[in-house]
């Protein structure tokens, strides 16, 4: 029962913080759109000032946050990563956001607010990227709910049961330990949950080939 409880606020945790993600997505995208819009030079450093604050003080914490706790549900119970379609369609689509959010988005970001205090807008194609991210989002609830295609050919063999309590409580405290970091730094910092991760997929790969196979969960 208290792994049904902890496994329930994980699931919780992960839609609260996946909204949260897509609501910042297109916060900057709205915020960009301002700043590509305007001819005000004192907007357009405003606006693409704080698309930058939004995204190192909200959107990167909420991105860590929800592929965390997506990653640790899909490791610490039996629909694992690959055996499900569904499942491995939204664990291919997270690791390409984060690619593109942290190598390449965020970057550019900084690149903009030098651009606009020098009184040149930022580029068009920048609107792309958060864009992509709220509509990447969405299709990964759709994922979610709608369950396509059903199994993978080959993963219907033998999956480790659902990992013990401590390692949803353990992924839930991470939250927003990983959340305060950050806040406290000015700047994402999920050294936590990176730790959590591994632990998640280390137990997963040690327990796989001795763990008799369990339901999925609801």
């Amino acid at each position: 029962m208290a792994t049904k409880r902890w496994r329930h606020l994980l699931v919780w945790l992960h839609v609260l913080t996946s909204v949260g993600w897509m609501a910042q997505a297109l916060s900057l995208f709205v915020l960009l759109s301002a700043s590509e819009a305007t001819d005000d030079r004192a907007v357009r450093i405003a606006a693409t000032t704080m698309a930058e604050k939004l995204d190192l003080a909200l959107l990167a914490p909420m991105a860590n946050a929800s592929a965390m706790t997506g990653i640790v549900l899909a490791a610490a119970t039996s629909w694992g990563f690959f055996r499900h379609w569904w499942v491995a369609a939204k664990f291919a689509i997270t690791l390409i956001q984060l690619y593109i959010g942290i190598f390449v988005l965020s970057g550019k970001l900084h690149a903009a607010v030098d651009a606009a205090a020098a009184g040149t807008p930022a580029p068009p194609a920048l609107l792309v990227g958060p864009a992509l991210m709220a509509g990447a989002i969405a299709l990964q609830a759709w994922l979610s709910v709608a369950k396509p295609r059903g199994r993978v050919p080959g993963g219907r063999g033998a999956a480790p049961g659902t990992a013990p309590t401590w390692v949803f409580a353990l992924a839930c405290a991470v939250v927003p330990a990983d959340i305060a970091i950050a806040t406290v730094l000015g700047n994402p910092m999920p050294l936590l949950s990176l730790v959590t991760v591994v632990v998640a997929v280390g137990r997963r790969a040690a327990a796989s080939s001795v763990d008799p196979v369990a339901p999925a969960p609801a």
